[in-house]
């Protein structure tokens, strides 16, 4: 029985919560590599504004 209860609690709790957790740190590093690619890109178009509202110079 106890083996029962360790196997439910790696396949309900412990993988689907590394998964999450590694998918977040790898969308953290996707973004953070290709920032200032994108930035570059949508320089002076609404996107940009909306998504820097600090650096939009008619506010």
């Amino acid at each position: 029985m106890p083996g029962v209860i360790i196997i439910l609690f790696v396949l309900l709790v412990a993988i689907p919560v590394g998964f999450l957790m590694t998918m977040t740190l790898v969308a953290g590093v996707l973004g953070w590599t290709v920032q200032s690619e994108v930035d570059a890109a949508y320089l002076g178009t609404e996107d940009y504004a909306l998504a820097h509202p600090a650096a939009d110079p008619t506010a």
